[in-house]
């Protein structure tokens, strides 16, 4: 029988938590129930508020007559991610479910969050309407809105949680057909001016056994990359886009963070690496665009997105922090450089075509790399090119299959 860890402040949406668990075991879904909150649970619970606050480092008492709700929803947070890592890696629970509000949603998602992709994970929660990155972050988790608030089981509320309930119990009862030669998966960065180049490279190694798994650099895609190959899903990335460190340096809204560019060399996988896209820095519409950049080339992408070329002072600033990041390399690692264009539109007339913006971003990277596990090659193409595409994907393989452990 399954089982779903209901997660939240049992001390205020008690029954809200009931009314769900009597859903789940109506379709013979056993429940964990898992009090989060500082205060008295209003329905029995299988794992008491003291014991996660234990887990979080802290102790129940002490956090209630402190009375500051920042130190307790950290440490109540800090236990709820320990209890779901847990109880998930002794296989006792299959799923987590959760409702409530800004707070019960915090503490729930940190937990939900540190499942692997797959697992089925499902908030409802007052902030769904909303920016909701901060709490779903890089994982699959699922949010419905509540439309109303979290509090008392009005016929509205009940309709949402019915739904959520059997979706989640839908997620749990669907069957994933197993592979017993399953593909070895391979990570690979793609934008809209890059798609040409992943295309053709994602073809090639498909063609030779590979699962390509493309992540669209627009931050998220970046930064769930990351997370996936610290993960270990991948035995190599082609990390052929790496536009988003334009925007992390230099304003723009699809920023990945800085921790870009990390994993797979902390994680030592081989790696074939470009720099696609890094000729721009992307803002929303027109108006969107800060004033100090008022004076730059700018290419409207589509009435959503305005790109921005990079110069070559920026380009030089690129080039040494990829650079850097490159450093971190500890296996073979292969960078590849296009000559005639870095994106669809960097190229001989082209709207952002630069040479010089190009030479100097190259001229950066290649001073700055000192690993030797690191080899930086030019090509005389643009990155689009065939030619180049299958180039960096021939180097992949050939990494994989020269590094340790990975036979092919």
């Amino acid at each position: 029988m399954a089982n779903v860890a209901l997660v939240g402040t049992f001390d205020t949406k008690g029954r809200e938590f009931e009314f769900c668990r009597e859903i789940f075991e109506q379709q013979n879904i056993s429940t964990t129930m898992i009090h989060a909150g500082t205060f008295p649970s209003e329905i029995p619970t299988d794992i008491s508020n003291d014991v996660v606050a234990s887990a979080g480092g802290a102790e129940l008492t002490a956090l209630v007559d402190s009375k500051d709700r920042g130190a307790s929803m950290a440490a109540m947070t800090s236990g709820v991610r320990t209890i779901i890592s847990d109880l998930y890696a002794k296989g006792t629970i299959d799923a987590v479910f959760s409702l409530g509000g800004s707070g019960g949603t915090t503490l729930a998602t940190a937990g939900m969050r540190e499942l692997p992709v797959g697992v089925p994970k499902v908030m409802v929660s007052t902030m769904a309407g909303g920016n909701v990155a901060e709490y779903v972050g890089t994982s699959d988790l699922a949010m419905f809105p509540s439309i109303v608030d979290v509090q008392g089981l009005n016929s509205i509320l009940q309709d949402v949680l019915t739904n959520a309930v059997h979706a989640t119990i839908g997620m749990l009862k669907s069957t994933r057909e197993e592979h017993e030669n399953a593909k070895p998966h391979i990570a690979a960065t793609m934008f809209g001016v890059t798609t040409p180049c992943i295309s053709h490279a994602q073809e090639y190694l498909e063609e030779r056994g590979y699962d390509v798994v493309v992540f669209h650099a627009t931050g998220a895609g970046g930064r769930s990359m990351e997370k996936l190959i610290e993960d270990g899903y991948f035995v190599g990335v082609l990390d052929l886009t790496t536009t988003e460190w334009c925007d992390e340096l230099f304003g723009g809204i699809l920023a990945a963070g800085p921790n870009r560019s990390e994993a797979a060399s902390k994680a030592g996988l081989p790696q074939v690496v470009s720099v696609g896209a890094m000729d721009m820095v992307n803002f929303g519409s027109p108006e969107s665009v800060p004033e100090r950049y008022s004076s730059r080339n700018f290419y409207p992408h589509n009435p959503q997105v305005t790109l921005m070329r990079t110069t070559p002072e920026e380009n030089a600033q690129l080039g040494t922090t990829l650079g850097e990041k490159l450093n971190l390399a500890e296996a073979p690692t292969d960078v590849l450089l296009p000559l005639r264009g870095v994106s669809a539109i960097a190229t001989e007339g082209g709207p952002f075509y630069d040479p010089e913006a190009d030479r100097v971003l190259f001229d950066s990277l290649s001073a700055t790399v000192t690993n030797p596990h690191v080899t930086i090659e030019t090509m005389d193409t643009d990155i689009n090119d065939p030619a180049f595409a299958e180039a960096a994907a021939e180097k992949l393989i050939a990494l994989i299959n020269n590094s340790k452990g990975i036979q092919k």
